[in-house]
């Protein structure tokens, strides 16, 4: 597995790329598909260097879906440590998941006579709700432009529309190790998003928008 490591505002020493090449061994063994290991260092000083900071960003491509794990502290050798154990943890469960699915199916499934998802604790609003809340029958919280300003930094990621089923979407989520993923149902062509609940239980909620043919998004 070949492995690339970059740092972003810190220099890499070459004892950190040895370490981090002998952990990429671990990661191949639990991936052994993986053809390829991205290891980013980042370095972040705040308030005038009061406080400094290491995050270690992880990726595993090769085939199959692409896997990430990120850690931070402030040595980057203990962060790379914690993102590791992120990331075989995450491979674990992925892995775990599909021997479990295998002798166990379950997950949600289609009722293709009346399109309604089995296997999951998720209902969908009922069209004389969404029609309130559409309507101002049913008020929606807003801000108040009075409140006292407080600045957030809200880190924004934009991806590509992906097609694909359910399970797949869970699937994928356990990889990227998030509690929750975005995907366009491939069934029904709706937005949708899996997320995680306790143990092994997963909810789904769809959108009743359907979302651009592919063809419009590649254009």
């Amino acid at each position: 597995m070949e492995t690339s490591i970059v740092g972003v505002g810190v220099s890499v020493s070459d004892r950190f790329r040895t370490v981090a090449e002998e952990k990429s061994a671990r990661i191949q063994n639990l991936a052994p598909r993986a053809q390829r290991l991205d290891v980013k260092v980042t370095h972040r000083a705040y308030h005038n260097g009061s406080r400094e900071e290491e995050t270690v960003e992880l990726t595993v491509t090769g085939k199959g879906p692409v896997v990430r794990a990120e850690a931070t502290d402030g040595d980057k050798f203990a962060a790379l440590d914690l993102a590791v154990d992120k990331l075989a943890e995450q491979l674990r469960r992925a892995k775990d998941k599909r021997v479990d699915a295998r002798n166990h199916p379950r997950g949600a499934k289609l009722d293709k006579g009346s399109g309604a998802l089995q296997g999951i604790d998720v209902q969908p609003a009922s069209v004389d709700t969404l029609h309130a809340v559409a309507t101002g029958a049913i008020p929606v919280q807003t801000s108040d432009e009075d409140e006292e300003y407080t600045p957030v930094v809200i880190r924004t990621k934009n991806f590509g529309a992906e097609w694909m089923t359910v399970e797949e979407a869970v699937d994928r989520m356990e990889l990227v190790g998030h509690d929750f993923f975005l995907f366009i149902d491939a069934r029904t062509d709706f937005p949708s998003v899996v997320y995680r609940r306790k143990g092994w239980d997963y909810g789904h909620i769809s959108l009743t928008a359907a979302a651009p043919p592919a063809e419009e998004l590649a254009s």
